[in-house]
């Protein structure tokens, strides 16, 4: 978001894709945006086109279109999953004479508009450093510090993701500690599911049963859960034995880049062979439920003692 701010007190741009799984830093992007454009009356003005109201040629039109009462409008297309090719080719056209008066902003979670050169805007989850930053930042104006351990243990238990990190502040804000300790966090701070299967990988990785037994109790016991436990093993077999790039292989599985290179982090706790086991035991276990032959819960516990002695 520096970068962008900087880059918008320089010059305002026509176009501005925005791609990353953090949704937080997508409306921080549009506010900034639509702040340097000094958007006026926006009830004319700031046009939103989603899955349920999008419609190529309206779009074309509406970016076409003087805005009113203002200097400048705004259409937003907020994460299309789906167009027609004949809206790519208008699309790039409309994009090499645009017109002035009209920003279009782009929101790709599904990373559909790769296709067009534009401004592009980062919305990836941040790293600790910028995070840390954040944190201390906020936390001081509400008259609280936080230790460095408390710090990184926030980061990690959001997985990074400043959208949930700043829920998470809110509360921290509203409890007694002048001091936010590692206490704190354990007490107040909900974990989300992928940071406890990452943890829960990490402690069968080294083989502490104790550890993973209890990070397991913690969990639901559902087929969410089961799935981010599969996919996540999946994923750490497919990056151990593949010679492509961490963007490759996040093209090539349908996830984030994020996720990969997380996963080659942990991948490196295994050898080959063990996850080409556990990869077999996982996809045996998957049929076990899907034929009524085991329980989602059972299951679960019987893939934390099959990888722990492995």
């Amino acid at each position: 978001m520096k970068t962008l701010r900087a880059r918008l007190n320089k010059k305002i741009e026509r176009c501005y894709l925005v791609q990353g799984e953090d949704v937080l830093l997508y409306d921080k992007a549009l506010e900034l945006i639509k702040n340097k454009a000094n958007l006026q009356l926006e009830e004319f003005n700031f046009i939103i086109f989603d899955d349920d109201s999008f419609n190529g040629d309206a779009v074309i039109n509406t970016c076409e279109t003087l805005p009113m009462g203002s200097d400048t409008k705004i259409v937003l297309l907020k994460n299309i999953s789906k167009f027609e090719k004949s809206f790519k080719d208008k699309l790039n056209a409309y994009l090499k004479n645009p017109v002035e008066s009209t920003i279009l902003v782009i929101f790709d979670f599904w990373n559909k508009f790769d296709f067009i050169i534009s401004e592009k805007v980062s919305a990836k989850r941040l790293d600790d450093k910028s995070l840390k930053d954040l944190i201390v930042a906020e936390l001081n104006e509400r008259g609280k510090s936080i230790t460095n351990d408390a710090c990184q243990q926030l980061i990690e238990s959001c997985c990074n993701y400043y959208s949930l990190i700043k829920n998470e502040l809110e509360k921290l804000s509203a409890c007694d500690d002048d001091q936010i300790d590692e206490k704190t966090i354990d007490n107040i701070v909900c974990k989300e599911e992928e940071f406890n299967v990452f943890e829960l990988t990490d402690a069968l990785s080294k083989k502490n049963s104790n550890r993973a037994i209890e990070i397991l109790n913690l969990m639901k016991k559902d087929t969410t859960t089961f799935n981010l436990v599969l996919n996540h093993f999946r994923r750490l077999f497919f990056v151990a034995i593949s010679d492509m790039t961490d963007k490759e292989l996040s093209d090539s599985l349908g996830v984030k880049e994020y996720a990969i290179t997380k996963a080659r982090e942990l991948s490196r706790n295994f050898n080959k062979l063990q996850l080409k086991n556990i990869y077999e035991m996982l996809n045996d276990v998957d049929f076990y439920i899907k034929n009524g032959q085991m329980q989602t819960e059972n299951a679960l516990y019987y893939l934390v003692f099959g990888i722990l002695y492995c």
